[in-house]
């Protein structure tokens, strides 16, 4: 997407947020802003690249508040809920990943992205999945990583999909509560709103439901796409 700037109102919409909120965030810098006058903008693709960092560090009730809102909108415009479990298959699964470093995951989740025929640049998604690991770990703790370009490129993709990875032994990979990581979910959106709704449901399953520790358990890829689109099942009964 190129430079777009958005005002107050369309972004905290955007956001799922309230003017007033965001408008604090640009107050204090916590948030990429431009002031013009009395009046704040935000750059389309730097403000989405704050929002992929926010939703991966807020409390769960302000994340479960938020990807409320983002499925409720979703509903009104296409009249059905999203469902993860139809963006990840068994062939978009590994379950057995023989990466032992960060650089080793991005490149072979690059790769097996790859081989699915959807990406259309895989160099350029390893940069970027490369830049966005530079900046903050996706890493969330409970050895589960979100990977995802910094900068969301519609471009990138074919459609959208999910690709998941199980490495055959936990990976270092700057989590903040220090543990390893053994699971990666590589998102790959054609969408930037829909992006940042998977993102929050991939939070909200990892940390609100049994999924990680299944996903461990399971035999293989059949098994381990059958483990998410229970663990979904069950929460979207819930939300």
């Amino acid at each position: 997407m190129g430079y777009q700037l958005m005002d107050l109102k369309s972004a905290a919409a955007h956001l799922h947020m309230q003017k007033n909120e965001l408008r604090h965030f640009a107050q204090r810098d916590e948030v990429p802003s431009v002031k013009r006058g009395e009046q704040f903008f935000f750059e389309h693709r730097a403000l989405d690249e704050w929002a992929q960092r926010r939703l991966m560090s807020i409390s769960q009730k302000a994340l479960t508040t938020e990807h409320r809102a983002a499925m409720t909108e979703r509903r009104q415009a296409d009249g059905h809920d999203f469902h993860i479990a139809e963006i990840l298959s068994a062939g978009t699964i590994a379950p057995l990943l023989t990466s032992k470093t960060r650089a080793g995951v991005l490149r072979d989740m690059t790769d097996f992205a790859d081989s699915t025929g959807l990406l259309y640049d895989p160099e350029t998604l390893f940069a970027e999945l490369s830049a966005r690991e530079e900046v903050a770990s996706t890493a969330a703790g409970g050895g589960v990583a979100f990977l995802h370009p910094r900068y969301h490129d519609p471009y990138l993709f074919q459609e959208t999909f999910l690709a998941l990875g199980r490495t055959a032994r936990p990976v270092f990979f700057g989590a903040q509560d220090g543990t390893a990581t053994d699971l990666f979910f590589l998102i790959c959106c054609t969408d930037h709103t829909l992006h940042l709704h998977i993102l929050a449901r991939l939070c909200l399953l990892a940390h609100g439901t049994p999924l990680l520790e299944n996903l461990r358990a399971a035999e293989d890829a059949a098994a381990m796409h059958a483990a998410l689109k229970a663990a979904e099942d069950e929460f979207l009964t819930r939300a």
